[in-house]
């Protein structure tokens, strides 16, 4: 299906499909319709599971296998899917003036059946801003999805272009989409960092469940045992819950341990006794209304108080709370909380650093976020830096300035290459390998002795550490300026003639009059 572009290379598959898609999406907003498009993206992945293992039995009816009984396909950890919901008799009724309402009943239908899709599936396709003609051509054009592929490969090209859209919509609802959704560049940047291969992944702010889906396709890209690691996860909004659901199940990961519930992981936490092996997650930046004001004496502050008006710190420590002995944590925060003393939070980034808990700082390009403008930095904790498993860093932090990296997409949002990742990740695990073979960069890495840190009174922006490039070191003043004056004065040029131009037209236009 991949067509050609107009400098002859291959436009993707799911890329073909988004435009048509969006196309189909007339007059309703982004947010609404990423419900309509991506439950049917699902839906068609459950069919097209379901009707494979219908197939099966159906051959082996003569020795006993009733392709009609719910528990064979639980048994296979397969959904079973009601007739008025495959993916069959959607297609033959897609041209119905009543497609709309067959759809939500096949919703309503599967989770009936289904108890751990009970409150998940969206029943939003009668609604009267959803033409029935689009939506029928919809359930054409997702039909289509992996038509040709082995059953197999379907449930791949599947969940590959559900992740695509989950991120075309994230950038088509631009600040509100940042809401659910973490750039797939900064969460392969974490997972390639921590490698999680085996135990127990946790994230309790886990939006659409990128973490979750990226860690699990870390382990197969590794040749690792996918039922070698398992996933917690906690969200607050009932909305992006149902997206991280439906975005695992299509993925065939268990979302068992995934919880909803509308106070959140402070004031409800629903994993109070979880120790786990990784902990990777993007929280909400500087969110002042957390709670904090109820939680003055919570057994979770033991590196200090957080204030009420900034959940940063509250995060950090909600993290090690949870973090096994040999526990590791990768996450996202504000680049000021490199630097806050603000209602006792450098005391909090004191007592980190002096209990040997930070690993490695990464500065962070800006523009990677969708939902805002303010910079962030990774930060990567460890219970225990002396476990054996790694070298002994217990007097280092490892800092890294990536902000240099990346390209943008668009005018406004930035991602990381994969060559970026490698390099920021290597990085890493050169520093903190007992066998890597690890050096400082200038301008970009530096493994800094904790003692050095406290002389800079805790401060933990890299750029404080690895200085600047050598090539800024020869810095020639008078070349910089003489091209600069060059290139502004070829800018000027180019005003003029255009301003000319621009004159001649307009003379022409008046004396046409």
């Amino acid at each position: 299906m991949a067509k050609k572009t107009k400098n002859g290379t291959e436009e993707p598959l799911e890329k073909q499909l988004w435009k048509t898609a969006d196309k189909l999406r007339k007059n309703i907003d982004a947010a609404e319709y990423k419900h309509v498009v991506l439950g049917l993206i699902f839906l068609k992945y459950i069919s097209d599971a379901f009707e494979e293992l219908y197939a099966h039995l159906k051959a082996e009816e003569s020795q006993g296998a009733d392709p009609e009984d719910k528990d064979e396909y639980k048994a296979e950890n397969v959904f079973f899917v009601p007739q008025v919901a495959r993916w069959k008799h959607l297609l033959s009724n897609a041209k119905q003036p009543d497609i709309g309402k067959i759809v939500d009943d096949a919703m309503d239908a599967i989770e009936k059946e289904n108890t751990s899709l009970k409150g998940v599936l969206p029943k939003v396709y009668a609604r009267q801003n959803l033409d029935p003609t689009s939506l029928g051509e919809l359930i054409d054009l997702v039909g289509n999805i992996a038509l040709g592929d082995t059953k197999s490969r379907s449930a791949d090209v599947l969940g590959h272009v559900f992740e695509y859209f989950l991120g075309e919509f994230a950038l088509a609802e631009g600040k509100k989409g940042g809401q659910f959704y973490t750039p797939r560049s900064v969460v392969e940047l974490l997972v390639e960092m921590l490698e999680p291969y085996k135990g127990r992944v946790f994230d309790p702010c886990c939006g659409s469940g990128g973490m979750f889906v990226q860690s699990e396709k870390f382990v197969l890209q590794h040749r690792g045992r996918i039922n070698d690691i398992s996933i917690y996860g906690q969200e607050s909004n009932q909305t992006t819950w149902r997206l991280c659901k439906m975005n695992l199940a299509i993925r065939g990961i268990d979302s068992s341990q995934v919880k909803w519930n509308n106070e959140g992981s402070f004031l409800n936490n629903a994993h109070k006794d979880l120790k786990a092996d990784f902990i990777i997650a993007n929280p909400p930046f500087n969110v002042s209304d957390w709670g904090g004001d109820l939680m003055r004496k919570d057994g979770r502050w033991q590196y200090g108080v957080p204030p009420v008006g900034n959940a940063n710190y509250a995060w950090i420590q909600h993290f090690l709370y949870h973090l096994a002995p040999n526990g590791q944590a990768g996450f996202v925060l504000a680049k000021g909380s490199l630097t806050t003393k603000t209602s006792g939070e450098g005391d909090i980034r004191k007592a980190l650093v002096e209990n040997n808990l930070i690993d490695c700082i990464v500065n962070l390009p800006a523009k990677l976020f969708l939902n805002t403008q303010i910079p962030a930095s990774l930060w990567f904790m460890n219970r225990n830096r002396t476990n054996g498993k790694f070298r002994d860093r217990s007097n280092e932090i490892l800092f890294i300035d990536a902000r240099n990296l990346g390209h943008l997409i668009n005018r406004r949002t930035r991602e990381l290459s994969q060559e970026d990742i490698r390099q920021i990740a290597d990085t890493y695990h050169n520093w903190r390998n007992t066998e890597g073979n690890y050096g400082d960069i200038a301008g970009f890495c530096s493994s800094t002795p904790i003692s050095k840190v406290k002389d800079l009174d805790y401060v933990l922006t890299p750029g404080r550490y690895v200085g600047l490039p050598d090539d800024e070191y020869d810095f020639d003043f008078n070349e910089r300026f003489t091209s600069l004056k060059a290139e502004l004065e070829e800018q000027i040029k180019e005003e003029a003639q255009l301003n000319d131009i621009i004159s001649e037209n307009l003379a022409k236009i008046r004396i046409n009059e």
